[in-house]
């Protein structure tokens, strides 16, 4: 009896120790909660521009050379290309149906389903020339124009704005399209169009953006 009592709280004190041991294991592959970030006190000091001189420009794009100074003191070179700000439209035949330009783009070597979109011309209006494009690519203007949003459509060498619109209450309008513009048009349900850009069919990045944000916008 004393010999199966000594054993049973031996028993008893390993198994309290090895719950003890497991506890603090778990304890310890837990990651600490994260604390609030650390800011570097560089990240937000603005770059300084030591020199610049053009490189190249035509009628849609200038290219530059600059030497800029970096928050270190230390300088580099920095290629930017500039652009004018630019607009992309997402027109809706009706609550359902939306309307896609497709045409080939040459430097991505291919043909591609997109929402009308192109650059402002100097003197234009945002929405004015969110109009001109969605009756040059689209055949239409719009009674309603929503501001969905605007983003850089790069960060790095590129300065370009674009300017996201959707376009409703849509009625027939004709314009000369560009000259350089061979452009297919086609209505789509607008839930294909949305499984179009989830399954990254459609590439550009304006018309992904729109199409997300009018989802997020009629709750889909």
């Amino acid at each position: 009896m004393i010999i199966a009592a000594t054993l049973a709280r031996d028993n008893q004190r390993l198994v309290t120790l090895a719950h003890a041991w497991y506890k603090k294991a778990i304890a310890m592959s837990v990651p600490p909660a994260p604390g609030p970030p650390t800011p570097h006190p560089s990240s937000r000091m603005p770059w300084r521009t030591v020199s610049t001189r053009p490189v190249y420009e035509n009628r849609w794009i200038t290219v530059r050379e600059d030497i800029a100074e970096l928050p270190d003191g230390s300088t580099t070179i920095y290629g930017v290309v500039q652009c004018a700000e630019c607009v992309g439209i997402l027109p809706f035949v009706d609550r359902d149906t939306v309307l896609l330009v497709g045409q080939y783009r040459y430097v991505a070597r291919d043909f591609y389903w997109e929402m009308p979109t192109g650059g402002q011309h100097g003197g234009e209006t945002l929405e004015e020339a969110a109009q001109r494009e969605l009756s040059e690519e689209a055949g239409y203007e719009a009674g309603r124009l929503v501001k969905l949003c605007d983003f850089h459509t790069s960060k790095s060498i590129l300065r370009e704005v674009a300017h996201l619109y959707l376009a409703e209450d849509l009625r027939p309008a004709t314009r000369p399209p560009d000259r350089t513009e061979f452009i297919e048009r086609r209505t789509f349900p607008f839930r294909e169009v949305l499984e179009m850009v989830e399954r990254g069919e459609i590439k550009d990045s304006m018309t992904v953006i729109a199409v997300l944000r009018a989802a997020r916008l009629r709750g889909r």
